[in-house]
């Protein structure tokens, strides 16, 4: 363990780029200056960054799609309209309208990944609340949820999250196999975290609203011939993923396919420019994944693996069912000090050595619940908390984790025990 000084104190000086940004610093830029101190160090070598790529180019890319398809969603007005019409259907009830709103958010997360709930609809309803002039503590309240529910609700599918594409792809999981064993962990994540939000923001939240500021659902809507034909190519989309195991097929296959059929939409109907969206799509992504594992690998190559498995094993002393909650909450500490990408990484690894693959998804949802803790635990939550600074909600790191250690290891917990309970 000696030998894992300096593979730390590159991966250190990696996050802190990455979280401090100097002068702007994009995070895929400083994510590849770890890497190639780590390849000019001796810790990582030209085979290790081309295994490095091999595992993460599936999910990245998958992620790239998805992200893109929200892109041209949000410029056709879908989430805005989406809002409306939970915002209506609370009939002005202010507790109501939380709630409609987070089951939204969870929708969302569970179909265009964590970071498109958090980054495309966090925006859209701090406007629509803004509209209905609720007061900053009501605001906060809301942007809050939004956040939380993004990575709590990142469960059910494949593409619900980059950590779940990575853990599948590693373990070979199929998607039916794993939509099967998540769903319960998933429900009890969202249930728990809805309950919770509410009783932790109950007195912030008003009683009624008057909606009369709010437009019909469907005015937002660029174009209502295209958000038809935009239905059908959703369901096609994830009817491809769903099938992409039969083919033998790269879940990334059909993002992709899908991300340009609805720029094709979008530019005939006149909704986007296509270059445009492809020119701002988060393409820092692909060289934050490969660069941030490369810099994990050089971890690897000193022997953090082995002590990680040797730590899961010894788990095992107290049965299987507790060796899956140990599991999940060593994945959710690790991912809340060292950020989420790294730690599902490593403890895929060292779930391997251990030879029992079950593990894995106390590892995802380790690894999707744990960084809520902190706000550099997930690419998301730092890109979130960024957006809410722009729109004028200060929520400061100290706030953040007072509510993130209140509402995450509740959450946590009861996933994992329904994950042991399922698997048991």
């Amino acid at each position: 363990m000696a030998a894992l000084g300096l593979p730390v104190g590159v991966f250190l000086l990696t996050m802190l780029l990455v979280i401090w940004q100097p002068r702007g610093l994009p995070i895929g830029t400083s994510a590849l200056l770890g890497a190639s101190l780590a390849l000019l160090m001796g810790l990582v070598n030209l085979a290790d960054i081309w295994q490095v790529t091999m595992i993460v180019w599936d999910a990245t890319l998958a992620f790239i799609g998805i992200i893109i398809i929200a892109m041209v969603l949000d410029e056709l007005g879908f989430f805005e309209w989406a809002a409306i019409k939970m915002a209506h259907w609370s009939q002005g009830n202010g507790h109501l309208m939380f709630i409609y709103l987070l089951l939204l958010g969870a929708l969302v997360a569970a179909f265009f990944a964590n970071d498109g709930a958090a980054l495309i609809l966090t925006p859209i309803i701090l406007a629509k609340m803004r509209l209905l002039q609720l007061n900053f503590k009501a605001l906060v309240a809301f942007a809050l949820a939004a956040g939380f529910i993004s990575d709590a609700a990142s469960l059910p599918f494949v593409f619900s999250n980059l950590t779940n594409i990575v853990t599948v792809n590693y373990f070979d999981i199929g998607f039916w196999e794993y939509a099967a064993v998540m769903w319960l962990p998933n429900l009890v994540a969202v249930s728990v975290s809805v309950l919770l939000l509410w009783a932790l923001f109950y007195r912030d939240l008003p009683k009624r609203l008057d909606l009369v500021q709010l437009k019909p659902a469907r005015t937002v809507l660029k174009s209502l011939t295209m958000f038809r034909w935009s239905l059908l190519l959703l369901a096609l989309i994830f009817t491809g993923m769903a099938i992409s195991d039969d083919l033998q097929l790269p879940i990334s296959l059909f993002a992709l396919l899908g991300a340009f059929g609805f720029l094709l939409l979008g530019h005939y109907y006149r909704i986007i420019k296509v270059w445009q969206t492809v020119k701002i799509a988060p393409w820092q992504i692909v060289w934050f994944s490969i660069g941030l594992y490369v810099v994990v690998w050089s971890l690897k190559n000193a022997g953090l693996i082995e002590f990680l498995a040797s730590i899961i094993e010894s788990f095992a002393a107290w049965g299987p069912s507790w060796q899956i909650v140990a599991t999940g909450v060593l994945a959710a500490l690790l991912s809340a000090l060292m950020n989420n990408l790294p730690t599902v990484m490593v403890m895929d690894i060292a779930i391997a050595q251990t030879g029992q693959t079950a593990l894995a998804y106390a590892n995802v949802i380790g690894s999707n619940l744990g960084p809520k803790m902190t706000p550099w635990g997930s690419l998301a939550t730092l890109l979130w908390l960024h957006v809410l600074m722009q729109k004028g909600v200060n929520i400061g790191w100290g706030q953040y984790m007072w509510y993130g250690f209140l509402l995450t290891p509740p959450v946590l917990l009861a996933s994992l025990f329904a994950l042991a309970w399922w698997m048991g």
